[in-house]
């Protein structure tokens, strides 16, 4: 879906209702915005995350070494604990 929204003089704009609804937004809440070479990308926290934990997947996936307790008994096996 596209949307067209207008951007005032002052830097701001207003998301459509139905958007914001959809998204969790309706009370307020906070949006991440990401810069890209295609253009802008906005996203809510949740979606943030939900995106960073998909890219960590696809680099670690079926590596036990990448997990974070591997990485922690590392750290303790090199510090002699």
């Amino acid at each position: 879906m596209t949307v067209q929204v207008t951007i005032t003089p002052n830097g701001r704009m207003s998301l459509p209702a139905d958007i914001r609804k959809r998204l969790g937004l309706s009370g307020g809440g906070s949006l991440l915005v990401e810069e890209t070479a295609d253009g802008v990308i906005l996203r809510t926290v949740a979606q943030s995350i939900a995106h960073a934990q998909a890219l960590a997947r696809k680099y670690t996936a079926g590596k036990s070494e990448a997990s974070v307790d591997a990485f922690l008994a590392g750290r303790r096996e090199d510090s002699g604990e």
